[in-house]
């Protein structure tokens, strides 16, 4: 594969030329599609001469100079949280870790010198969180996330101790690598396995949503029996390995893009291939020793919501979890949450937000109760789940997640539509062509 390193060198593909793949951006291409070995890419390569890129790549000749003025005037700089990974460019890559063309020390934008949107160049694609960057390792193409973390610091001792625990039960995020941050003697570089939001793309059907109910509580059961209390279980603080749904892979950033950020990528449903929920973030959380008392205190988290949360009065940080990710399961599958009405000053609330999740009320409403001794443990949740789900046929599971928004005739049409498909596609699987 091509240097990211040449792009100094490369001479600019000049305006009007708008046909063809340029050397240019055929090479920086190149570098940030590791999972294509050499062979077929020189295949990409010669096809340059015959096929055209998509046209709305492309900038109309009027926006071209309009364009390369906002390039000058440092619109797709780098921002200053980005500018410390292009400082730490070279020792990841002695370690074996390559970030993505966009933070090479000598990086110039890809569509400098042509007509190329930057809409659709990939490194024109900005970090959306500073402290947490992508990166490829170089030996095989694994994709990875690199999190900066104080050196020594419970974060890391946990995350690293939870990561060593080998069981299929385990949800917590694995531990690739830790390396010193040569820049900050107090910080760690802690690589992780890349991972994406839960719910992106959402969640499309009855039985999607059983998998990560079930997930997130086995998962929650594990970490408690290991005696450690997570304390900022929300939406932001779960994710998923998405690869599935992904086959060719995506852009890390610009997670519904191609890895080039060129094209829209449509993912596989999930219900037939294989995901992983996994809980991440442990910054806030506590391991109790053996036989020690399991009460903490402190107003934190990002949900706000737990009843007992207190920065005066002990309370038991496992029951918090609970009611925690079930506040999560309340607000992102049960309910709409609050909406405005025609007039602002009034508030509603409580409205389902799929259909036919109806089965999950009584495990939410346990997880909720506001006394904590009256919440089940997240075993006791756990074999609760296990009896509401022989409880649901096959075919309910297999039936589309509808939002309760839709008009009736919206969603009979969906409906119809969802059932066409996927009886199609259940009955490709047992037809093979002869």
């Amino acid at each position: 594969m091509a240097p990211v390193g040449t792009f100094d060198n490369l001479d600019p593909l000049p305006a009007q030329v708008a046909t063809t793949r340029s050397t240019r951006y055929t090479e920086w291409l190149a570098s940030t599609v590791p999972f294509i070995p050499p062979p077929a890419f020189t295949i990409l390569k010669l096809m340059g001469d015959t096929k055209k890129l998509p046209s709305y790549i492309y900038l109309p000749p009027d926006a071209v100079e309009r364009q390369a003025e906002l390039t000058r005037t440092g619109t797709y700089d780098l921002l200053p949280s980005e500018a410390r990974w292009r400082e730490r460019y070279d020792f990841l890559k002695k370690k074996g870790y390559r970030l993505r063309p966009r933070y090479h020390p000598k990086w110039k934008p890809s569509w400098t010198g042509t007509n190329l949107d930057p809409e659709f160049c990939e490194d024109s694609v900005m970090l959306l969180n500073p402290d947490v960057i992508d990166a490829v390792r170089e030996r095989d193409g694994y994709l990875v996330a690199i999190k900066t973390v104080k050196k020594n610091g419970e974060e890391l001792r946990l995350s690293q101790l939870l990561s060593s625990l080998k069981h299929p039960s385990n949800h917590c995020v694995s531990v690739i690598d830790v390396l010193e941050d040569s820049f900050n003697p107090t910080m760690s570089l802690m690589v992780m396995q890349y991972l994406r939001p839960w719910n992106d793309p959402e969640l499309t059907m009855v039985g999607d949503v059983v998998d990560f109910v079930s997930q997130m509580l086995e998962g929650l059961a594990f970490l408690h029996s290991h005696r450690v209390a997570h304390r900022d279980i929300a939406s932001l603080n779960v994710m998923m390995d998405g690869r599935s749904l992904y086959p060719e892979g995506h852009h890390p950033v610009w997670r519904g893009r191609s890895l080039d950020a060129i094209e829209d990528l449509v993912p596989l449903h999930r219900i037939d291939r294989s995901v992983k929920y996994f809980y991440v973030d442990f910054g806030l959380s506590v391991r109790f020793a053996p036989d020690a008392p399991t009460l903490v205190v402190g107003d934190v988290g990002r949900d706000a919501e737990v009843p007992e949360l207190s920065s005066t009065v002990p309370y038991d940080p496992f029951k918090a979890d609970i009611y925690a990710l079930g506040n999560l399961f309340d607000k992102e599958l049960a309910q709409v949450g609050i909406a405005l009405l025609a007039r602002p000053t009034l508030l509603t609330g409580s409205s389902k937000k799929y259909h036919g999740l109806e089965f999950l009320r009584s495990l939410i409403d346990a997880m909720k109760r506001q006394q904590p001794s009256l919440r089940p443990t997240a075993d006791e949740l756990v074999a609760l789940f296990q009896d509401t789900k022989k409880t649901l046929t096959p075919s309910s599971v297999r039936w589309r997640l509808g939002s309760k928004s839709e008009p009736a005739y919206e969603r009979l049409l969906y409906d119809t539509v969802a059932v066409a498909k996927d009886s199609f596609s259940q009955l490709r699987r047992f037809v093979r062509p002869t």
